[in-house]
């Protein structure tokens, strides 16, 4: 079981060297891989129409193939998740190129996490089209696969095309892999089809169970059963008590999770250091580190 950290960028702030003390504590207790998600802005509440979301402008994202290249010259080992990056509203061949250059600079240690998003108003300020993001990210998918296993690319989609051309240098893993978001039964189908891996957000396994049982059987039709696949479910830190970590950690390995994460936002930590002592206290309780994970 590999276990990792959700990077609490919303409530940790922006110093560099608690950000570097974070990455390297992390590596330090064990933990396989730091995740962390995507929000390019976020909108005013008081905005014309009105806003509803859990994130407004006042919610501080720090980008993450920047964050994690910062991370990676600091460290040596761990990780870097994206869960999720809302590919949609981004470039494809710049992502792809964004990946690559990041899975260089790290050896090889990026695990790439997509997904639709929900933010109309990104998707405006970015000049993409909110409502064809389901069918794009397909393409995206297929065009950034070529893009990193290939040196010349000729591509043509219904939404992208490439003329005999490539990046360079390619990514150390070719392709990097790719792990799906979601659990609308489209996404699912997206994930059982094209994906190495899916990042469920549902907060207990028995939750998710009907996904997963989804999931095998469209893998199954799609003649991918025999494909390795991961699963990876977060952990909320919750009120600290090891005894409901353990059910959880059991829980899911028992359904069939290949990775969790603890999440230490949402419980009042109000300085970097609160949420070092909390990612301490959950590998000593959890055994972090103590085996091969």
């Amino acid at each position: 079981m590999h276990i990792g950290v959700v990077f609490p960028q919303t409530e940790f702030g922006s110093d560099p060297a608690a950000i570097r003390d974070y990455a390297q504590t992390a590596e330090s207790l064990g933990y396989t891989h730091i995740v962390a998600y995507d929000h390019v802005l976020g909108a005013n509440p008081n905005r014309p129409g009105g806003w509803q979301g859990p994130y407004t402008f006042e919610t501080p994202f720090l980008e993450p193939f920047v964050l994690f290249s910062f991370m990676a010259g600091v460290t040596q080992r761990i990780g870097f998740t994206t869960s999720i990056i809302i590919l949609p509203q981004r470039q494809t061949v710049l992502a792809a190129k964004q990946a690559a250059t990041l899975d260089v600079l790290s050896g090889g240690r990026l695990r790439l996490g997509i997904g639709l998003g929900w933010n109309e108003v990104e998707y405006q300020a970015l000049g993409t089209d909110f409502h064809t993001r389901g069918a794009r990210i397909g393409e995206q998918v297929a065009l950034m696969r070529q893009l990193w296993t290939q040196p010349l690319v000729n591509f043509q989609g219904r939404w992208h095309t490439l003329p005999d051309a490539g990046v360079n240098p390619l990514p150390v893993q070719r392709p990097i892999p790719i792990w799906f978001g979601g659990h609308d039964e489209r996404v699912l189908r997206r994930t059982a089809y094209l994906g190495d891996g899916w990042m469920p957000n549902y907060r207990t396994p028995a939750d998710a169970l009907p996904a997963l049982e989804t999931l095998r059987r469209l893998r199954a039709e799609a003649g991918r059963e025999q494909i390795p696949f991961g699963v990876e479910a977060r952990i909320p830190f919750g009120d600290g008590d090891p005894e409901a970590w353990r059910k959880l950690i059991e829980g899911w390995q028992a359904a069939g999770a290949t990775h969790l994460s603890v999440n230490t936002m949402g419980r009042g930590f109000t300085t970097p250091a609160a949420h070092l002592e909390a990612i301490r206290k959950f590998a000593e309780a959890a055994g972090v580190g103590e085996s091969d994970q």
